[in-house]
Order: structure tokens, then sequence, then C-alpha cells
């Protein structure tokens, strides 16, 4: 053990997964597919990741303004924010957002929101929800 590093300071400086996700990411893109299974056709919304090394997170993104009526579980009027804390499992490739905050209130504050990670090749990072009714990716590149 390295004095003055957690047990998590010590994974993120040994270069796995944990380390990789650290810092900001700007959105790529997301797929959605529609009910045929395909993705979307249509623009893009503007976004930005972060994952702190002492385990914190916060997503948001902002849907043109074609998008702006936007609203779910995660999106209240074309706009997404959350924030709180995560875990990562890299056996499993799982990522847990524990949402403190969130612009859509009761609908995910204080939830558990399981996403499953990969790195590409090339060192983007995609998200996918766990939850089978849930067919999103989305893509994130490192600023």
């Amino acid at each position: 053990m390295t004095l003055g590093l957690s047990a998590s300071a010590q994974t993120a400086r040994a270069g796995g997964a944990r380390d990789k996700l650290i810092g900001a990411w700007h959105l790529v893109r997301i797929d959605t597919p529609g009910s045929d299974a395909k993705a979307r056709a249509g623009q893009q919304p503007e976004g930005m990741l972060i994952y702190t090394r002492d385990g914190h997170m916060s997503v948001q993104l902002m849907y043109p303004d074609a998008q702006h009526d936007l609203n779910n579980e995660y999106v209240h009027n074309g706009y997404e924010s959350s924030f709180g804390t995560y875990d990562i499992d890299e056996a499993t490739r799982t990522l847990t957002h524990h949402v403190k905050g969130a612009n859509t209130g009761s609908l995910l504050v204080g939830k558990d929101l399981s996403r499953i990670y990969q790195f590409t090749k090339d060192g983007h990072l995609i998200i996918r929800s766990a939850r089978s009714d849930e067919q999103w990716s989305v893509e994130w590149q490192h600023y």
C-alpha cells in the first residue's frame, strides 16, 4: 500500500478502467433505437460527463431547439442533468450512478442507475443502460 493514497486512488494509478474513466468527456453521439430497432436520425445534443477521482459524477445534455419539448425520466424540456457519486465494477464492466440531484427531481433523485461501459480502441467511452427496457447507447470522448 502506498501511503497517502486511498485504495481507489491506487487502483486508478495502476492504469485500470477507473483511471481511464476519470476526467471530463464531451458527447460524441447518442443512439436511441426507434420502434423498428434502428437508430433514430436527427440532430445530436451537446453534452458533458465528468467523473472525479474521489467518486463523484455529473452529466449534462442540452438537446437542439427542435427537441426542447422532450421530456422523460432523464430529460425535462430538452435538458438533462444529474449529479452524485458512482461505483465501478471492472470485473463486470458496470458503473452505478447514485443520483443525488437531477433536473427531473424525484424521477431520478435517490436512484442507483446501473450502466454498462466499454472503452473503444480509439479511447472513446460507450455507456449503455443495464436495463433491458432501455436500448440507448451514448458515446463520449475525453476533452
